[in-house]
């Protein structure tokens, strides 16, 4: 990112024009207008000449287009490589605003804004599709929110982190990912249910590939049946798993946890503050293989039986549907 940011100000510096057109688009299928109009607000507002600042839910009009009604749509010219918040609001008060599903929001420190990454200064328009308003994608397609965890390698790439597959055309300079916290990359992607393949990059070349250990590879590649709006777990780069951080008991990205007794005799119990929607649990054993998991977890704790666990040294995983996730180390006796 601190390359992308310097590139950024190079350009502004140089008086270089490094304005992207962006599309926000919204289908209002089945929605009761507002008298109002349907409003767009976020934290480009400003960026786009819009006057009052940003988030004012009533100076930013969306225009209906004319070859499918239910579209509002409006078109903007705002930095490249720059990550934006926004809602669609259905009038032009903020209490008239969509509610956005867990899937699609920032996520990170309860936020519930949208977010578009505009990762690109080519000559074209940025557009995502329409979505429905209150929805995850536009109409017939379902979200796929990839999501990396970068830290267990040497340094990222200058040119960012990418992902690509075939629900994109294996183009490893083509989607960039962001990172909201710390080494965890991600982005959203639409597409029509069905089975995809892909890879991560540190970099945007086809040699900047991940070697996807043969455990969880397809012919070389991860895969993933795509058959209802889908948020991945945060994994390794090149792993099946999250990233192991040797010496550390915890690391924490979001939810408060207890885990006792520890070391475990018969059973432990793991309990966390109450998060939002179900989570998943996974025991992972020290070399990144999945031993067991629980999902749906719909409590705030989750009673862990010895069972068949061998002694030795697990990770306990916990993440939310916003994809923090909280590990720690299990001792078995």
């Amino acid at each position: 990112m601190k390359k992308i940011l310097f590139i950024f100000l190079f350009l502004l510096v140089a008086g270089i024009s490094v304005a992207k057109k962006v599309k926000f688009a919204v289908d209002m299928t089945g929605q009761v207008l507002n008298v109002t109009g349907v409003h767009i607000g976020g934290d480009f507002q400003t960026l786009a000449g819009f006057a009052g600042g940003d988030w004012m839910p009533g100076t930013t009009p969306m225009t209906q287009e004319t070859g499918d009604t239910n579209i509002y749509s409006i078109v903007v010219d705002i930095p490249a490589f720059t990550k934006y918040e926004y809602k669609v609001i259905n009038g032009d008060q903020w209490y008239e605003a969509e509610f956005v599903p867990l899937e699609s929001r920032v996520g990170y420190n309860f936020n519930d804004n949208r977010w578009l990454w505009v990762d690109s200064l080519s000559n074209d328009t940025t557009f995502v599709g329409a979505l429905l308003f209150s929805g995850n994608a536009p109409a017939g397609l379902k979200l796929l929110r990839v999501v990396v965890d970068m830290q267990n390698e040497p340094s990222v790439s200058m040119a960012g982190v990418h992902v690509a597959g075939d629900f994109q055309g294996w183009d490893p300079a083509k989607t960039m990912l962001y990172s909201f916290v710390n080494s965890i990359f991600e982005i959203i992607a639409y597409d029509t249910a069905g089975t995809y393949q892909f890879k991560y990059y540190n970099g945007n070349t086809a040699g900047d590939a991940e070697n996807v250990p043969s455990a969880c590879a397809n012919a070389g590649s991860r895969q993933i049946a795509l058959n209802m709006d889908t948020v991945l777990s945060v994994i390794c780069f090149s792993g099946c798993s999250y990233c192991h951080t040797a010496g550390i008991d915890g690391i924490d990205k979001g939810l408060s946890v207890q885990l006792y007794p520890n070391p475990i005799e018969n059973y432990s119990i793991l309990e966390w503050d109450k998060a939002p929607g179900a989570c998943t649990v996974s025991i992972y054993d020290p070399s990144g293989r999945l031993v067991r998991n629980y999902a749906p977890v719909t409590e705030d704790r989750l009673k862990i039986e010895r069972g068949d666990l061998g002694a030795g040294l697990y990770f306990v995983t916990l993440s939310d549907v916003a994809n923090f996730t909280t590990t720690r180390k299990l001792i078995v006796e």
